[in-house]
C-alpha cells in the first residue's frame, strides 16, 4: 500500500512539473537578458580598463562584443503562430467553413432533395479533401516539421545555457552520428510497438498500455534535448526513464491526453507542435525525482534488440585477408642452420668447373647462336 502511495506522489509530481514551463516561458527571456546585458556590461568595463593602460591605436578601435539576446518566448510564439494560426486554423476553415458552403450552394441551386445533389456531393467531398491534402496539407506539413525541428533546438540551446551554461555534447563525432541515428530508429520502433500493444483483444487494457508508452515517449522527448547537451548517451537516457518511470509517466502524461482527443493525426500534430515547446522548457527547469519503487518498467528493451539486431545486421565486420603461401626457397633463406650441407663430391666438381673456364656464365656469340638454332 505505501509502494502504491509513493508512486501516486510521484506521477503527481511530474504532472505538475510538466506544466511549469507555460510559467517559464514568460520570464526566462527577462532573466536571461537581464544576465547578458550585466555580462556585456563587465566586458565593456573591463575594455576601457584595458584601453586606458595602452596607447595603440589598434587597441583603442576594440569594441566590446554584442551578445545575441534571448529569443524563447518568440520562438514559442512562432511556433504557436505557425501551427495553430496557419496550419490549424486552415484545416478549420476548410472542414467548417468551405465544405459546409459548397454543399450549401449546391443544394441551393439543384435541390435539397435532389438524387443529383446529393450524388454529386458524395464525389466533389472526398475528391476536394483529398486535393486539399495533396496541395496544401501534406506540403505545410513537412515544412512545419522541418521548422519546428530548428525552433526546438533553439528553445532547448537557449534554455539549457542560461541553467547549466555550455553544452557538453558526446566528444566524439562517429558516436554523436551514431546516437542520433539509433535514436531516432529506437524512437519509431518504439512508436509502433505502441501501436502494437493498443491490438490487445483485452478490454482497456491495450489503450492504457498503449497511453503508458505515449506518456514515456513524450517524456523522452521533452527531456532529450537536455540530457542531449549534458553528454548522455542513449542507453543512459532510456535506463533512467525506465528507472523512474512513475515520474516520466506523470511528465508526459499532459501532452499524452491532449494529443489523443482529436481523431485527426494532423491535427494531433498541429496540437503537438504548438503545446511541446512548453514541454522543453519544463524539462530543462525540472529536477526528476528518484523513484521508490523496486520494479524497472523496461518498455524500451525490446524497441533497442531490434534496433541492435538491425544495425549489427547492416553494420558487417570487415574479412580478413587471405593468408599467402610462403615458397619454400624462403624458408630455406630465414634460417642458416636450415640449408643442405653440399657433399664433397659436389664440392670438388664446382671448384673445378670454376677453375677451367671463367666463361661460363658469358657464353660466345657463336654458341648463343648455335643454341638458337637448335
Amino acid at each position: 500500500m505505501n509502494q502504491i502511495k509513493n508512486i501516486t506522489k510521484e506521477i503527481a509530481q511530474g504532472f505538475c512539473d510538466s506544466i511549469s514551463g507555460i510559467v517559464v516561458v514568460f520570464y526566462l527571456d527577462r532573466e536571461v537578458n537581464k544576465k547578458l546585458q550585466s555580462q556585456q556590461q563587465n566586458d565593456a568595463d573591463g575594455l576601457v580598463e584595458k584601453q586606458k593602460t595602452t596607447a595603440t591605436s589598434y587597441r583603442n578601435k576594440e569594441t566590446p562584443k554584442r551578445r545575441e539576446e534571448s529569443k524563447v518566448l518568440k520562438r514559442v510564439l512562432e511556433c504557436c503562430a505557425l501551427n495553430g494560426g496557419v496550419f490549424y486554423s486552415s484545416i478549420l476553415i476548410f472542414d467548417k467553413v468551405l465544405l459546409p458552403l459548397l454543399r450549401f450552394l449546391l443544394t441551393k441551386m439543384l435541390g435539397e432533395k435532389s438524387k443529383i445533389a446529393l450524388t454529386l456531393w458524395s464525389w466533389m467531398q472526398p475528391v476536394l479533401s483529398i486535393l486539399f491534402g495533396m496541395i496544401w496539407v501534406m506540403p505545410l506539413f513537412c515544412l512545419s516539421r522541418i521548422v519546428n525541428s530548428l525552433w526546438f533546438q533553439d528553445i532547448a540551446d537557449s534554455a539549457f545555457k542560461f541553467r547549466k551554461g555550455r553544452p557538453q555534447l558526446i566528444p566524439s563525432i562517429s558516436k554523436l552520428i551514431a546516437d542520433v541515428l539509433f535514436s531516432l530508429v529506437v524512437q519509431a520502433l518504439f512508436l509502433v510497438q505502441s501501436m502494437v500493444v493498443r491490438l490487445l483483444p483485452v478490454e482497456y487494457l491495450g489503450a492504457i498500455l498503449c497511453f503508458v508508452h505515449m506518456c514515456m515517449l513524450y517524456s523522452l522527448y521533452s527531456f532529450e534535448y537536455k540530457w542531449f547537451n549534458m553528454g548522455w548517451e542513449l542507453h543512459k537516457r532510456l535506463t533512467y526513464i525506465e528507472t523512474n518511470w512513475p515520474y516520466f509517466i506523470g511528465f508526459g502524461m499532459p501532452l499524452a491526453i491532449l494529443t489523443q482527443l482529436p481523431s485527426s493525426q494532423v491535427v494531433s500534430g498541429c496540437i503537438f507542435a504548438c503545446l511541446f515547446p512548453f514541454f522543453i522548457l519544463s524539462g530543462n527547469e525540472a529536477t526528476p525525482k528518484q523513484s521508490s519503487c523496486d520494479i524497472n518498467l523496461r518498455l524500451f528493451s525490446p524497441v533497442v534488440a531490434i534496433s541492435n539486431a538491425l544495425f549489427s545486421k547492416t553494420v558487417q565486420a570487415p574479412v580478413p585477408p587471405t593468408p599467402i603461401a610462403v615458397p619454400k626457397v624462403a624458408q630455406y633463406t630465414s634460417s642458416s642452420a636450415k640449408l643442405p650441407n653440399p657433399s664433397p663430391a659436389k664440392i670438388s666438381s664446382s671448384s673445378s668447373r670454376r677453375g677451367s673456364t671463367p666463361t661460363s656464365h658469358r657464353s660466345s656469340p657463336s654458341m648463343r647462336s648455335s643454341s638458337h638454332r637448335n
